[in-house]
């Protein structure tokens, strides 16, 4: 059985008519389906709003005690329900869930070695069985970014990191096409020009991109968690724009290994 793995994110979360029209063409998507969303941006501005600074090393949100709780409030709550609930207005029956519901992301706190990212989480474990009695029972889950560790601490864990660990984790039961989308057509050659798209990447061809700085900053721990979905059953992964969930004509960028 197909399975399709989708995260959302960069400026589609922000821009409500972009959002309204990716969960409309969502909800029109036939096989069984997964969405993931961040919202990083909804969170840096809220944390703003309430006098915090928010702080990013390498495409990667620093969580003090202070922005957890923003974070867990933007992610599990306003965004998570409100898409929840369009998705419910486009006959899509979604469950929104973070990874503490159903003990579905188990996770731990980032080791420090050079960075302290405060109160981020690195996955240990999807409860793929869970999920997958979801699925086969016409639900679809709708993931925050928030895991837990299992003993009551909840966990920023990064988006893309959530969408390809799921997918690995139903792999195995599945066949799983993840699917990245956000605002620009793919990877890009040059960020300035949205027709520079790089349509094929391959491990070889990655390694060479990121060492030329091509591939930089918060694009690099997406190839890897791509990359790392592939070397683990993942059949497929594509980034693109919104719209590649139903129209594959649209340019867009194919990972293989």
């Amino acid at each position: 059985m197909k399975l399709k793995i989708i995260k959302i994110g960069g400026n589609v979360i922000n821009n409500k008519a972009a959002l309204t029209s990716f969960l409309a063409n969502f909800s029109k998507v036939t096989e069984p389906k997964i969405l993931v969303h961040g919202g990083g941006k909804r969170a840096t501005e809220m944390i703003a709003k309430l006098g915090l600074k928010p702080k990013m090393i390498n495409g990667r949100r620093v969580t003090d005690n202070a922005s957890l709780e923003v974070v867990t409030m933007v992610y599990a709550g306003l965004l998570n329900k409100n898409i929840t609930a369009e998705l419910q207005k486009n006959n899509c029956n979604a469950i929104g869930l973070s990874g503490a519901d159903a003990n579905s992301i188990l996770a731990h706190k980032r080791i420090v070695k050079d960075i302290d990212y405060g109160f981020a989480g690195d996955v240990d474990q999807v409860n793929s069985s869970i999920i997958k009695i979801l699925v086969t029972n016409n639900l679809t889950p709708v993931f925050c970014a928030i895991t837990h560790d299992g003993n009551g601490q909840l966990l920023n864990t990064n988006a893309d990191t959530i969408a390809a660990e799921i997918a690995k984790g139903l792999s195995a039961d599945f066949e799983v096409e993840l699917i990245y989308c956000f605002e620009k057509l793919g990877v890009l050659t040059d960020v300035d020009n949205d027709d520079s798209v790089i349509e094929l990447i391959n491990s070889n061809s990655f390694q060479s991109l990121k060492q030329n700085g091509i591939i930089s900053d918060g694009m690099l721990p997406k190839i890897d968690n791509c990359f790392h979905a592939l070397q683990n059953g993942v059949a497929k992964v594509i980034i693109g724009k919104p719209e590649v969930i139903i129209n594959k004509n649209l340019k867009h960028t194919t990972l293989v290994l």
